[in-house]
C-alpha cells in the first residue's frame, strides 16, 4: 500500500505536468507569431512612408523646372530692357571707355532693335502674350520674362521727365545727365545680374520690380 501510495503521487504530478508544459509551449509560439508579423511588417511601412515625399518632389519640379533652354530664354529677355534703354547712356558711354568695350559686341543687336520705332512695342506684346501668359511655359522662364518687361515699364518715367524739361545748359543739365546715367548704369546692372543668375540657375530678384512681377504670374 505504501508503495502503490507512493507511485500514485508520482503519477499524477506527472500526469500534470505535461499539460503545463505543452500549454506554455502554445502560448509562446502564438505569442511569438504577432510579434513576428508586427516586426516584419514595421519596415515596409516606413519603405511607403519614406517613398512619398520622393514622388510629390519630382512632380513639382515639372512646374519650376529651370534646366538649360528655360535659363538661356530667362537670360535673353533680360536684353529687352536694355536695348530699349540705351539711350540713356550717351554720356556714360563718352566718358567711359570700358563700358564701350563691354557693350560693343552688342551694337549689331542694337541697331536691329531700333531700325524700327515699333519694334519695342512688339516685343512687349510677344512676350507679355506668348511667353507670360502661356502656362506651357515653366515658371521660371514667365516670372523672369514680367520682370523684364516691368523693368521696361518703368523707362516711361525717365522718358517722361526728359520730354517735359529737356534743359539746354545750366544745372537743369547737369541734373539731367545724372538722372541718365543713374537710369543706364541700373539698366546694365540688371542685364549683368539677371542674365548671369538664369544662366546660373537661379532666381533673381530685381529690386522695385520683382513684386511687381510676383503679382502678375500666378
Amino acid at each position: 500500500m505504501s508503495i502503490s501510495l507512493l507511485l500514485c503521487p508520482a503519477t499524477s504530478l506527472s500526469s500534470q505536468k505535461q499539460p503545463i508544459f505543452s500549454s506554455s509551449l502554445f502560448s509562446l509560439k502564438t505569442s511569438s507569431f504577432p510579434a513576428l508579423t508586427n516586426h516584419r511588417q514595421s519596415p515596409r511601412n516606413q519603405n511607403t512612408n519614406r517613398r512619398r515625399p520622393i514622388t510629390i518632389t519630382v512632380q513639382s519640379k515639372g512646374r519650376n523646372s529651370a534646366d538649360a533652354p528655360d535659363r538661356l530664354i530667362s537670360a535673353i529677355c533680360y536684353f529687352y530692357p536694355f536695348f530699349d534703354g540705351i539711350q540713356y547712356g550717351k554720356y556714360v558711354l563718352t566718358q567711359f571707355t570700358p563700358i564701350q568695350v563691354l557693350i560693343e559686341p552688342l551694337v549689331p543687336a542694337i541697331k536691329v532693335f531700333k531700325s524700327f520705332p515699333l519694334n519695342g512695342l512688339l516685343v512687349f506684346l510677344t512676350l507679355y502674350f506668348v511667353v507670360v501668359r502661356n502656362p506651357n511655359f515653366s515658371r521660371y522662364v514667365r516670372f523672369n520674362t514680367m520682370q523684364a518687361i516691368v523693368l521696361d515699364v518703368l523707362l516711361i518715367f525717365p522718358d517722361l521727365l526728359e520730354r517735359s524739361f529737356n534743359p539746354r545748359d545750366g544745372v537743369g543739365l547737369d541734373l539731367m545727365m545724372s538722372l541718365d546715367s543713374t537710369v543706364f548704369l541700373f539698366l546694365l546692372v540688371c542685364l549683368i545680374y539677371g542674365s548671369s543668375s538664369c544662366l546660373l540657375g537661379q532666381v533673381p530678384r530685381l529690386p522695385i520690380v520683382a513684386e511687381a512681377a510676383e503679382r502678375q504670374v500666378p
